[in-house]
């Protein structure tokens, strides 16, 4: 089992090998999503497309609040790591386990029965609304999958191991493939089929980290922590990322709900362009859960010197890849949205246009999204999920705005440009906070 020391070496090598397992790992969890929309649209149509599309901010959301407490939950677990507190860091991980299996709980218990009324304020076609509703059901269920693997793979990222984290996805994702063949073109499931698919991968990838965690041996607890002032922290820091979550998400179906007026063809480009999105942030996902446990770990280790540098660095490093990442999906944009509509279905054509709009309309101001995610995840590892959960407020007022404003002046084209407001409006707030910030750690070094 490998653990990785952060708090030495040289930081922009440390945060670079450190995302690049986990960029891979994105591209496998992204391949999958892929093969889920290919297979859908192609085996069932555009209509199923679309209706995996009006619900995707639904199901964004309960994956991401799941992700967002799990990530939160494991900040702990790098500070304690940074200093070589092995008894503190064997507390952490007893109450991640238990904080995770009573979050997921509540969540599901309270989001699970209001889906249909969801669904039927974000506008979601009648024609479409079961397929969706169905979709949605069965990924909300498998959340307890979701929490499973996110969990286990945050606490081996705290520890500085972004490697298994990769082997398990891609493990699931080849299994994911398989299932999504079995499943929807094989069984004959339709759409429930491709959910089903998707949340064994999730339990598969969960039991390959486990395996790789219980080798921890040193740091595994051997009893459950009783203080609750151990609770108490992880939920501080866990309850805001996921908030900022259900935020970001929130404009996302206030925004599908806009889509959705504009008919089933408008959705599906949106839904085709959404495909590729996952594919636009991979990197500064990436660069992100780096700058969360590089951060942590030096900031349990008292180290702000590095905590500088090695931000000056992954903001040189996030603007030149999203640069790369633009040119490349500026050209072949058509080419990759072909995958997602088949052009013998219905409205294939116009679909296409509208997808491409969307998807150059991301791409000329890619780099804001990975300035986003970069400061974002560096002020979350410095124990404030304060700040991101404003900026995601932020993100969520321009997000709304846009979307019901700017078709009020440009129609459908409107909507085009919406998420690259939601993006500048998470930035204004995440860039001076962390400058402020590091105003502090100069301070705070001056003292010492």
């Amino acid at each position: 089992m490998q653990v990785k020391d952060m708090t030495k070496g040289n930081e922009l090598k440390l945060i670079f090998l450190f995302s690049l397992p986990l960029m891979l790992g994105n591209i496998f969890q992204q391949l999958y999503t892929v093969c889920d929309t290919i297979i859908v649209s192609r085996h069932l149509g555009v209509k199923a497309l679309a209706a995996i599309g009006c619900s995707d901010w639904l199901t964004w959301m309960g994956i991401a609040v799941v992700t967002g407490l799990a990530q939160g939950f494991s900040i702990p677990i790098a500070h304690a790591f940074g200093t070589h507190d092995k008894r503190n860091v064997q507390k952490c991980i007893s109450t991640l386990v238990v904080n995770a299996i009573i979050s997921t709980v509540v969540l599901l218990a309270v989001i699970y029965p209001l889906l249909p009324n969801i669904l039927f304020l974000l506008k979601t076609p009648a024609d479409i609304m079961d397929r969706a509703l169905a979709y949605t059901h069965v990924i909300y269920i498998g959340l307890f999958a979701t929490m499973f693997y996110n969990a286990l793979a945050s606490i081996l990222r705290a520890f500085g191991n972004s490697k298994t984290p990769l082997q398990a996805m891609i493990i699931a994702s080849i299994c994911n493939v398989g299932l999504d063949v079995l499943f929807v073109m094989g069984l004959e499931w339709g759409i429930i089929g491709a959910g089903v698919a998707t949340v064994i991968a999730q339990i598969l990838a969960g039991c390959f980290c486990l395996y790789h965690v219980l080798k921890l041996k040193e740091y595994m607890p051997t009893s459950i922590c009783k203080d609750v002032t151990y609770y108490k922290n992880q939920f501080r820091l866990g309850i805001p990322m996921a908030l900022q979550n259900v935020l970001i998400s929130i404009g996302g179906m206030v925004l599908t709900s806009a889509v959705n007026r504009y008919g089933t063809y408008f959705l599906a480009g949106f839904t085709a362009m959404n495909k590729l999105y996952g594919v636009l942030e991979i990197s500064a996902v990436s660069y992100g859960y780096a700058m969360v446990t590089y951060t942590g770990q030096n900031y349990g280790a008292h180290r702000y010197d590095r905590i500088k540098s090695g931000v000056k660095k992954v903001v040189l490093l996030s603007l030149a890849t999203s640069i790369l990442i633009s040119i490349i999906l500026w050209i072949f944009g058509p080419f990759f949205l072909s995958c997602f509509i088949s052009k013998t279905s219905e409205g294939a054509h116009e679909a296409m246009t509208y997808g491409l709009n969307f998807l150059r309309c991301l791409t000329a101001w890619l780099p804001i999204l990975y300035m986003l995610h970069a400061y974002r995840s560096t002020i979350q590892g410095l124990s404030n999920a304060f700040i991101p959960m404003i900026s995601g407020l932020f993100e969520l007022l321009m997000r709304i705005s846009g979307a019901l404003i700017l078709p009020i002046y440009f129609g459908k084209a409107g909507l085009y440009p919406v998420e690259v407001l939601a993006w500048i409006g998470a930035v204004i707030i995440l860039v001076p906070s962390y400058y402020h910030m590091e105003i502090n750690f100069q301070k705070v070094s001056e003292k010492h």
